[in-house]
């Protein structure tokens, strides 16, 4: 198994299968949080959901069709990004993001998201990575600003979300927008 230092206490890793219990841990501590603009808090209520989510992206991973990485601070997991989509035939994925309230705020999402979408054009080649976000996820979309990438539009009361039509709007970076890699 590898992990990338976010910061000196913040690891970027894999999520596997065998982390089931740590992310049903991880979503109940913050699962109101987590569940205000994402479904993920409502797709795993106990352990064999957990369990059942994680094994779709070892699947994904599999297919290079999607990723999932964990982020932990302090040695505990706090959250974590993903590629929810991944077509390397069309070079075209989408990230996405979630974490619990303590871990807010310190920048670890900006900083997971550099690597994964540095990851996505430098080694694998893609021309575009998406970000599709709720209107109302102003943290999110605070994110997708941060990481450079331009509002393409808003696709209006595309889905429910507990009772709710969401509104969601597409931001995305291309590939020669991304910058280089730094030399070592």
């Amino acid at each position: 198994m590898f992990s990338i230092d976010l910061t000196d206490e913040a690891q970027l890793f894999p999520l596997e299968v065998r982390h089931a219990e740590e992310f049903l841990a991880h979503i109940d501590r913050g699962r109101e949080y987590i569940g205000e603009h994402i479904a993920l808090a409502d797709v795993v209520p106990d352990l064999d959901a957990s369990r059942a989510f994680l094994a779709s992206y070892a699947q994904k991973a599999a297919s290079d069709t999607g990723r999932l990485y964990g982020i932990r601070l302090g040695g505990t997991l706090v959250g974590g990004v993903l590629f929810r989509t991944f077509d390397a035939a069309t070079g075209t994925c989408e990230a996405g993001c979630w974490l619990e309230p303590p871990a807010a705020g310190r920048g670890l999402i900006t900083r997971a998201c550099r690597v994964l979408i540095d990851w996505a054009f430098h080694e694998r080649g893609m021309h575009r990575v998406e970000w599709h976000v709720s209107s109302a996820n102003k943290k999110s979309l605070a994110v997708a600003e941060r990481l450079g990438m331009t509002r393409e539009g808003v696709l209006r009361q595309t889905h429910p979300h507990r009772g709710v039509r969401q509104d969601t709007e597409i931001w995305a970076v291309l590939a020669d927008e991304w910058p280089p890699v730094r030399p070592a």
